[in-house]
């Protein structure tokens, strides 16, 4: 049989793995598996939330609100952005998803060497070229360069980075925007923003600025880190009412669940628990920075809510990382990007002491 001959190059994007392969494969009791591979809250989500979506499991057999009034009102607040300059993703990969089909097919995006997977792979879906920079971190002088000389359809900065973990400062990024011209898309994926915006103001992009300022921006958000709503999938995008009005027509019907619709609306609500959450990430982190140091492990300085650990050439990261998949502790290896690095979720004081135990018996 014959399929798309665009599929020959195309990777399967492979997220982290789940607990319950882990007991399938090794054995291994629930109870005794730590995952910090996806980057989710440990923390959970708010317990208003889980009250609300208990609320409405009677309306199961009702379509969403396809409209999505009561989650756009709350992002409308939260923002200060007009309704007509969002729109809802199942994820924000999903809105991804629709840039490259409405900017980028037959085109190139450019992004940077390391960065979420994602961009790649729906930019082969619709046949276009991947220009990648060189420096491991965003360097937006090199952004540029490439820019001049390559005239990509779509720019990506993933400001705080996945996997990396570094961000870019908010004025260096609009003046590096300011730069480009007006049919280029820049897409600002701020999945992460959350934990940059708390650990340093200068890192804190403003969607109702950037877009104010830039009528060729969108910028992406997500409930699935900081809002501890993974399994819901929502995520978001901000732009211009132009820029949204020609998204919407790749927009499936009906693309988010009624309970997913409800928990993000709620959890906008609740932005004590956010803070909280985000504030004991950064208190754990601090004991992976120390143990880093006293392992002699390069870490790169992270602003979100995991931490990326660089090993030199006498320690290999997938010997590591499958090494403590066997005694139940999931990481994100990095070889894959070309890093010699594992991705650690910042998990609860106890994940991570599970964690500092298994990898100091490995080093």
């Amino acid at each position: 049989m014959k399929f798309n001959e665009k599929l020959k190059n195309i990777a399967t994007y492979e997220a982290g793995k789940p607990i319950e392969l882990v007991v399938r494969e090794f054995g291994i009791e629930p109870k005794d598996i730590v995952k910090l591979a996806s980057n989710e809250n440990p923390y959970g989500c708010s317990i208003k939330v889980q009250h609300a979506v208990d609320e409405i499991l009677s309306h199961m057999a009702i379509y969403p609100d396809d409209s999505m009034t009561k989650l756009k009102e709350g992002l409308s607040r939260r923002f200060d952005v007009a309704e007509d300059e969002l729109i809802i993703g199942s994820g924000s990969d999903q809105v991804i998803e629709f840039v490259m089909h409405a900017k980028a097919e037959g085109g190139k995006i450019l992004t940077n060497s390391v960065t979420f997977a994602m961009y790649e792979i729906y930019a082969k879906h619709v046949g276009a070229q991947v220009i990648k920079t060189k420096s491991l971190k965003h360097d937006l002088d090199e952004f540029y360069e490439l820019y001049k000389s390559e005239n990509p359809d779509v720019i990506f900065l993933c400001t705080p980075n996945n996997p990396t973990g570094d961000a870019i400062d908010a004025a260096v990024m609009m003046e590096f925007i300011a730069k480009i011209d007006s049919d280029t898309l820049v897409v600002v994926d701020g999945a992460y923003m959350e934990y940059a915006a708390f650990k340093n103001e200068a890192k804190k992009v403003t969607p109702k600025e950037l877009i104010k300022k830039f009528g060729n921006v969108i910028y992406l958000g997500t409930f699935s880190k900081a809002y501890g709503l993974g399994g819901m999938r929502v995520g978001y995008g901000i732009s211009r009412a132009a820029i949204i009005k020609e998204l919407y027509k790749l927009r499936p019907p009906f693309n988010i669940t009624t309970l997913s619709l409800e928990a993000a609306s709620v959890a906008l609500e609740d932005e004590a628990f956010v803070q909280e959450s985000i504030a004991l990430n950064f208190e754990e982190m601090k004991r992976y920075e120390e143990f880093a140091k006293e392992q002699k492990i390069d870490i790169i300085e992270s602003y979100t809510n995991f931490v990326t650990l660089c090993f030199d050439e006498t320690r290999d990261s997938t010997e590591i990382s499958d090494k403590l998949l066997r005694r139940g502790m999931i990481v994100r290896n990095l070889r894959g990007y070309g890093m010699n690095a594992i991705r650690v979720t910042v998990g609860t004081k106890d994940q991570n002491s599970r964690f500092f135990e298994l990898i100091s018996e490995l080093l």
